[in-house]
């Protein structure tokens, strides 16, 4: 539902790379264990990491990796319609789908047969990540990172224009006002009124997600509830203001780059080149910060409305379900429960390129160590716990159709978020319903 990074880039050579035979039946003719997933290069060698340490610990179970390609939730229902589904799959918020097609298997089951792990789940993982995967009864996922996001921020443009350094954690979290004022002193202009450096950018590719966001943040709620939604709640009043407040960054303030300018450099890259004092976007990119010479930066929480309850990011997740078809669920539990479970989740952490869901791990020394160029690190550490719900749906890809075309008016500065208001929301809500 939600494609936070471009998880895409860069798949065909982490398959190359690795050395990964590609699996025209995902191992229907083989006794092994076949588990599908996406990832970058970096990302591919961290879960290839994860499978060494169970093979050693369960060398009876052989595991065949089967690389995604560009369409990971097409693929899966390419192999689930020929029978041939992989064991283990990656999953993403669009889980759902899956689910209602009978795809993927209720690990409740399995839960329920090996209480003292699901208890280690219960007192150790977030229970927001958890719940995201919870589908009308069911656990058809285990989270094995979260993928929220937040802002970076360059700690030099903050110096230079004395704008005081921003909050370090979630409880401390600045207003929109406070935000604004220092987005306003960041950006710079020559005399010709061009801008030559901006306040604030954007690098997640869906700023109708990130305005969604912003209208949580001042209290509203987008859908009701998170998980099957049964309505929109994009015409209230508070996440309207919230909506139009992070619109008017580009369209009033001019303290964002447009939404539409395709000609600009990339939001990272204004960022990574010293053109840009914040940009937000999620831990996916903390590796591309560490290779940028002399980038000084650190990073802050999203700052919250004058009607919000707090500043909270998303619960955006990755994680791993198995197919109800598959001969192997037994052998796919043992490896789920391993890679979800404390040792899996103790390579994500040491690798410094996930954020993991389990406590103990989230504040162990290997994840400091990890991250050791962050002095801010409680973002991150608190960061699942202070996350809102975003919607999990069957009929996402027809709800959000229609919130896209919606949303693009007002981040476009061709409408108020009023807009949403009346016609727009109760289309939305037939979509839901599956009315329309």
């Amino acid at each position: 539902m939600l494609n936070r990074r471009d998880l895409f880039r860069g798949g065909a050579a982490a398959a190359a790379a690795l050395a990964v035979p590609n699996l025209a039946g995902c191992g229907s003719q083989s006794d092994a264990l076949t588990f599908f997933f996406q990832a970058a290069p970096d990302e591919a060698r961290v879960r290839m990491q994860i499978i060494e340490a169970f093979s050693k610990l369960r060398p009876d179970i052989k595991i065949q990796v089967q690389m995604s390609g560009p369409d990971p939730s097409q693929q899966i229902l390419t192999y689930a319609a020929g029978g041939k589904c992989p064991d283990v799959l990656m999953q993403w918020e669009s889980y759902s789908h899956f689910v209602e097609l009978g795809i993927l298997e209720n690990l409740n089951t399995y839960l329920d047969k090996d209480p003292a792990h699901a208890a280690v789940l219960r007192q150790d993982g977030e229970p927001a990540l958890y719940e995201l995967f919870r589908y009308r009864g069911g656990q058809y996922v285990l989270p094995e990172q979260w993928a929220g996001i937040f802002l970076y921020y360059n700690k030099k443009l903050f110096e230079q224009a004395g704008v005081a350094p921003p909050p370090a954690r979630w409880q401390d979290a600045w207003t929109f006002d406070e935000f604004l004022a220092a987005a306003k002193a960041l950006t710079k202009r020559d005399s010709s009124g061009k801008t030559t450096q901006w306040g604030f950018v954007d690098a997640w590719p869906v700023p109708r997600y990130s305005a969604a966001i912003f209208g949580m943040n001042n209290g509203g709620q987008w859908f009701i509830p998170a998980i099957d939604p049964q309505r929109a709640g994009i015409d209230g009043d508070n996440f309207i203001e919230g909506f139009q407040f992070y619109a008017d960054l580009s369209v009033r303030h001019k303290v964002a780059p447009p939404s539409s300018n395709s000609e600009a450099l990339p939001s990272i890259e204004l960022f990574s080149q010293g053109k840009a004092a914040m940009v937000l976007t999620g831990h996916w990119q903390y590796q591309a910060m560490l290779t940028t010479p002399d980038l000084d930066f650190d990073i802050t929480v999203l700052p919250v409305g004058p009607h919000g309850q707090g500043a909270k990011s998303d619960i955006g997740a990755t994680g791993l379900g198995i197919s109800a078809a598959s001969p192997r669920k037994d052998l796919a539990w043992e490896f789920v429960k391993f890679a979800t479970g404390p040792e899996g989740q103790k390579a994500v952490a040491d690798s410094g390129l996930f954020v993991p869901v389990l406590e103990s791990v989230l504040h162990s020394p290997g994840f400091a160590s990890a991250h050791s160029r962050i002095r801010n690190l409680e973002v991150l550490t608190g960061g699942p716990s202070n996350s809102n719900g975003i919607p999990v749906t069957p009929n996402w890809l027809r709800v959000d159709d229609a919130f896209s075309r919606a949303s693009d008016r007002i981040l476009r500065g061709a409408a108020p978020a009023t807009y949403f208001k009346g016609d727009v929301t109760s289309h939305i809500n037939d979509l839901l319903r599956g009315t329309e």
